[in-house]
């Protein structure tokens, strides 16, 4: 034996998006302040991401072809979003110029119509049609990483609601689902209340928990939700702000992370998020609200 070295860890090379939004940024950085996205190359190859909304507009060029219309439980018998509210969101998590995981496959399930409102019938359907779908996708040799959801939706307690997010985590789909934009406790909305969902609270670009953000011991994660710059379902791009944006930061999380570490339950990935987190950076927080801020563990 000629030397002998200390082992250490080997990981490729980091990839960084330059002038990146001010949401990518932050979530690759321990501090805030800037626009580049620092992040693993494998971008969440690999996975599947559900967009329970009001569909994707998917020739937008951004979805490079990754993007699939589903089904549409919305009552308006229509594959298209005319809303724009789901093809923002899907931006987030991957697109290529605006989302987290830049690799995954994304799949639009549309429970809302044009106007951004849907029965509680719809979103129940469309929720036990994503996780069957999610399992089926698997069965089948696709989604081997594993598979997310994204709800930016809500409303008023439902136990209905509740127990659907319930019922699909149960079969391994991890569910991201937004807090809320009423500045309240989230345990009075849902599916925000569902305890074994991920909830996720909004904060602007100076640390601040957003005014409008839901809040309380429900919140499992805080993420950027103002200002969001994301796809659109007329092929551009716009700017807006809500637990909506914050979001599809976690749920791109959750499928860089399958993607780059390994297959974990759905919980499981939560609480590794929380692991990840910055800590304690976020100021004007609420009563029992957790100050974890996400981050994807790459940079500092």
């Amino acid at each position: 034996v000629s030397y002998i070295e200390r082992n250490t860890k080997v990981r490729t090379a980091a990839t960084t998006q330059y002038n990146a939004t001010w949401g990518l940024g932050r979530i690759s950085h321990r501090q805030k302040g800037t626009s580049d996205y620092v992040y693993d190359g494998s971008a969440g190859d690999g996975t599947c991401s559900f967009i329970i909304d009001t569909g994707i507009y998917t020739d937008h060029p951004e979805f490079e072809g990754r993007a699939t219309f589903l089904e549409d439980f919305s009552g308006e018998n229509k594959k298209v979003d005319g809303n724009g509210h789901g093809t923002h969101v899907a931006g987030t998590v991957g697109s290529k110029s605006y989302g987290v995981a830049k690799k995954t496959s994304l799949f639009a399930v549309k429970v809302l119509g044009a106007d951004g409102s849907g029965d509680s019938s719809g979103v129940l359907k469309g929720i036990e049609f994503a996780a069957m779908n999610a399992t089926a996708r698997q069965k089948a040799g696709q989604c081997t990483k594993g598979s997310v959801a994204n709800m930016s939706l809500g409303g008023a307690y439902n136990k209905a609601q509740k127990d659907a997010v319930k019922a699909a985590i149960k079969t391994g789909l991890f569910m991201a689902v937004a807090a809320g934009n009423d500045g309240l406790p989230t345990l009075f909305f849902s599916p925000a209340n569902e305890e074994t969902a991920c909830t996720v609270g909004a904060t602007d670009k100076n640390d601040q928990l957003a005014s409008f953000s839901n809040w309380g011991s429900l919140v499992d994660i805080l993420a950027p939700g103002v200002d969001i710059v994301s796809t659109w379902n007329d092929g551009k791009t716009n700017s807006i702000s809500g637990t909506s944006m914050a979001t599809p930061h976690i749920t791109g999380l959750g499928a860089y992370l399958l993607g780059l570490e390994k297959r974990r339950d759905p919980q499981a990935l939560c609480a590794r998020i929380q692991d990840l987190s910055t800590k304690k950076k976020v100021t004007n927080i609420k009563p029992l609200t957790k100050n974890y801020l996400a981050f994807n563990g790459i940079s500092s």
